[in-house]
C-alpha cells in the first residue's frame, strides 16, 4: 500500500528497532511507496512511512531490493557530496563512501551480503543514515 512520507524531523531522528520475520510485509509498502515517487526518488527508509524499523527499499540498476536489518560491514574511499532527500527539502553536505559491503536479510529472511560502488553506495549509506535516526 502507498504510504504518505513522513517529514517530522523529530520522527525521523528516531533510531529505529530492528526487524523481525513479523515485518516481512513492510516490504510491499515500501515498494509501492518507492514505486509511487520514482520520478523523484531511489531508496527509502521504513521510518520514512511511519514504521520505526530498521528496513530499506533501494532501486538498484532495474530492480527494487529491499534489505531488513542492513548493516555496512565494509567501506571504502570517502568522498564528499550532497544529497536530497524525500522527507527533506532542499540538499545537504554529507561524507560517503565509494565502496561499500552491506549484509542484510532478504525478503526470505536469508542473510545477504552485497558489494556496491557509486550511486547504488550513496543510496544504501542514505538509507541506512536514516534508520540510524541521522538525518542528512
Amino acid at each position: 500500500m502507498i504510504k504518505p512520507i513522513i517529514k517530522d524531523q523529530q520522527l525521523l531522528a528516531k533510531k529505529a528497532t530492528p526487524t523481525t520475520k513479523a515485518d516481512l510485509p513492510l516490504a510491499t509498502d515500501l515498494s509501492d511507496t518507492l514505486n509511487a515517487h520514482q520520478a523523484e526518488c531511489v531508496g527509502m527508509a521504513a521510518n520514512m512511512i511511519g514504521v520505526n524499523k530498521n528496513a530499506i527499499i533501494a532501486r538498484i540498476g532495474p530492480f527494487n531490493v529491499v534489505m531488513f536489518n542492513p548493516q555496512i560491514v565494509a567501506k571504502s574511499h570517502p568522498y564528499q557530496t550532497t544529497e536530497g532527500c524525500l522527507s527533506l527539502s532542499g540538499t545537504r553536505p554529507t561524507k560517503r563512501y565509494k565502496q561499500i559491503t552491506v549484509k542484510f536479510r532478504n525478503q526470505s529472511w536469508q542473510v545477504q551480503t552485497l558489494e556496491l560502488a557509486d550511486f547504488a553506495a550513496e543510496i544504501i549509506q542514505h538509507e541506512i543514515d536514516h534508520c540510524n535516526g541521522i538525518i542528512i
